[in-house]
């Protein structure tokens, strides 16, 4: 490969695929991690240059994490100004080196997730600091993700870094009797980095698949970590019902397919059966929670032979007990969209109505979204469109504006 561009493609699908990996690598051997993500950044820089006169190496992760390795070992080296930081140069040229985890587990980004989620670590800085060194998200990316502003973000992950180092929080899976301590934190981990995937938050396309091919992976290895626990089962059955859906939610260039307008024959059969089995062995351990409730919901979809015998009524009863467990604005907010199409729009505007006012979720561009497209179902064009207009204002992903100006021509047309 020699063009320009396609070097460029090779680095960017290596970035998407590899940057977890190496990044953990380094972490694991270095323990260093502000150290490991910049030679991680070092590596892909030098991938630019090296690639395009040499070609794109047969196994890019490898090459990507050798070089990074040698790179931390020249800074190592450089700073050796006492024994300790010679021996942790010495540790980076031994290949194979690893420390002992009585866990079994030795997936590295399985490590860095449970490290990230150690519970001296406030919950938002659990799933910020795994979304940056696993996914490779930078700050804006992330602070969009929590609607806070960029500058707040960038304080949160320095002082979760310091916190780890500070504190010398091992990087490893911890012991059995000390999994459930993580196990909240470890699952909203998974969730977040799967839904970056499933819709991004900024950038051209709606998806990610490399996150979501991810996230299903390491929670196939944590449930078989944690075969009894139902909200782990719940969680995979989750992931794997939304995933199911994942070829018909764009067409053939890219536009968005709602729920109502996907092609329900090239739904994934397998996972849906998977996915509502382990949703019922989850649901016989009678121990409900957020996960298994989600997975419920994604199941009426799911299951649903056509999109007019979807059953809406469940649906909204489903996110009320999801309330109980996740009192968050944006369940709020999924709750209406199933209230006004259970009963009528106008019932589920009157909730919008309720969220507009306690501005919790001011920014967010799904809050005028929604809005305009129960104001749209009702006939209401004229006010849908300028919902419609004020959702534009703020959506970031391409995907998801080009469908939300499709809808604004409907409504001004109509």
């Amino acid at each position: 490969m020699n063009s320009t561009d396609g070097v460029e493609e090779a680095v960017a699908a290596a970035f998407r695929e590899e940057w977890g990996q190496v990044v953990a690598t380094l972490i694991r051997v270095t323990g260093d991690w502000d150290l490991a993500e910049e030679c991680a950044q070092d590596a892909f820089a030098q991938a630019l240059d090296r690639w395009r006169r040499d070609g794109v190496p047969r196994r890019p992760g490898a090459w990507l994490t050798t070089t990074a390795r040698n790179r931390a070992l020249d800074v190592l080296r450089r700073e050796a100004v006492g024994a300790a930081k010679l021996r942790e140069a010495a540790v980076l040229t031994r290949d194979g080196h690893d420390e002992y985890d009585e866990s079994g587990v030795e997936d590295d980004r399985l490590r860095l997730i449970f490290t990230c989620c150690h519970p001296a670590l406030p919950i938002e800085a659990r799933v910020a600091l795994t979304l940056r060194t696993l996914a490779g998200l930078t700050t804006p990316e992330i602070a969009r993700a929590f609607l806070v502003p960029e500058v707040t973000m960038a304080q949160r992950l320095v002082r979760a870094k310091r916190k780890i180092r500070n504190a010398g929080i091992p990087y490893r899976v911890p012991p059995e009797h000390l999994l459930p301590e993580r196990t909240t934190g470890v699952l909203g981990v998974l969730y977040l980095l799967f839904n970056e995937g499933y819709a991004a938050s900024s950038g051209a396309d709606l998806m990610r698949t490399n996150l979501t091919a991810e996230a299903l992976r390491l929670t196939r290895l944590l449930a078989r970590l944690m075969p009894d626990e139902p909200e782990v089962l719940g969680l995979l059955a989750l992931l794997l019902l939304h995933d199911a859906r994942r070829a018909t939610r764009v067409n053939t260039v890219g536009e968005l397919v709602t729920l109502e307008d996907q092609d329900r024959t090239e739904w994934d059969r397998a996972e849906i059966d998977e996915g509502t089995g382990l949703l019922e062995t989850a649901l016989r351990r009678g121990s409900p929670g957020p996960y298994q409730i989600q997975a419920a919901i994604a199941a009426c979809h799911t299951t649903a032979a056509t999109a007019e015998e979807t059953d809406w009524a469940d649906i909204a009863a489903l996110y009320g007990e999801l309330t109980r467990f996740v009192p968050s604005a944006v369940v709020r907010l999924n709750r209406a969209v199933a209230v006004g199409m259970a009963q009528a729009p106008d019932a589920g505007l009157a909730l919008v109505a309720e969220l507009e006012t306690e501005g919790e979720l001011s920014g967010y561009h799904l809050l005028p979204a929604t809005r305009a497209d129960l104001l749209r179902r009702s006939g209401r064009t004229a006010e849908a469109a300028a919902a419609y207009e004020q959702a534009l204002e703020l959506v970031v992903n391409d995907a998801e504006r080009r469908f939300l100006e499709k809808r604004l021509a409907e409504c001004r047309s109509a």
